[in-house]
């Protein structure tokens, strides 16, 4: 197995993990907040769509494929607003480019050779490096474990909602 194969492996296991988690999430459980500025499913989600953009799309290959209007919605570094003081798209949406978005990154990672991924990753200016890795490979591999976070996060707000444990 390359490692493009791993990472994409990797990328398509952690996605199905956090679709499993959101499966049964109905109504006014997409804007459930466990506190005031944390994050809700509908954020969450946008948000990784968002950030798989900016990790893979945009460091390793040099442009994201998420319009700047949709990624406004999801900010870092700012407490999250509720869904009844900002008007977020609407779930099917969000779940739609999360959808396109990984399918999208799981073809261009599938299509990375060891050389590409041992280059340097690089914000869009073409000279910002991000703090967590130094190279595509760690680009594409942060991307894993940054949607293996929020799914954490997802798996709380279950819980918190009343829903089942899942394995």
């Amino acid at each position: 197995m390359t490692q493009a194969e791993l990472l994409a492996e990797q990328l398509v296991d952690t996605r199905d993990w956090t679709l499993k988690l959101i499966a049964d999430l109905s109504g006014d459980d997409w804007h459930f907040q466990p506190a005031a500025g944390l994050a809700h499913p509908l954020w969450l989600c946008g948000h990784l769509a968002s950030a798989q953009d900016s990790l893979i799309h945009t460091r390793c290959l040099g442009g994201g494929v998420l319009a700047s209007t949709f990624k406004g919605h999801f900010p870092l570094g700012v407490p999250v607003k509720s869904c009844q003081e900002y008007d977020y798209p609407p779930v099917k949406q969000v779940l739609g480019v999360m959808e396109d978005v990984q399918a999208k990154t799981i073809a261009a990672v599938r299509g990375m050779d060891d050389d590409f991924l041992a280059e340097p990753a690089f914000a869009a200016d073409g000279k910002t490096r991000h703090p967590h890795y130094k190279d595509k490979r760690g680009a594409v591999s942060h991307s894993v474990r940054h949607e293996a976070f929020h799914a954490g996060q997802l798996a709380t707000v279950r819980r918190l909602l009343g829903k089942p444990f899942l394995r």
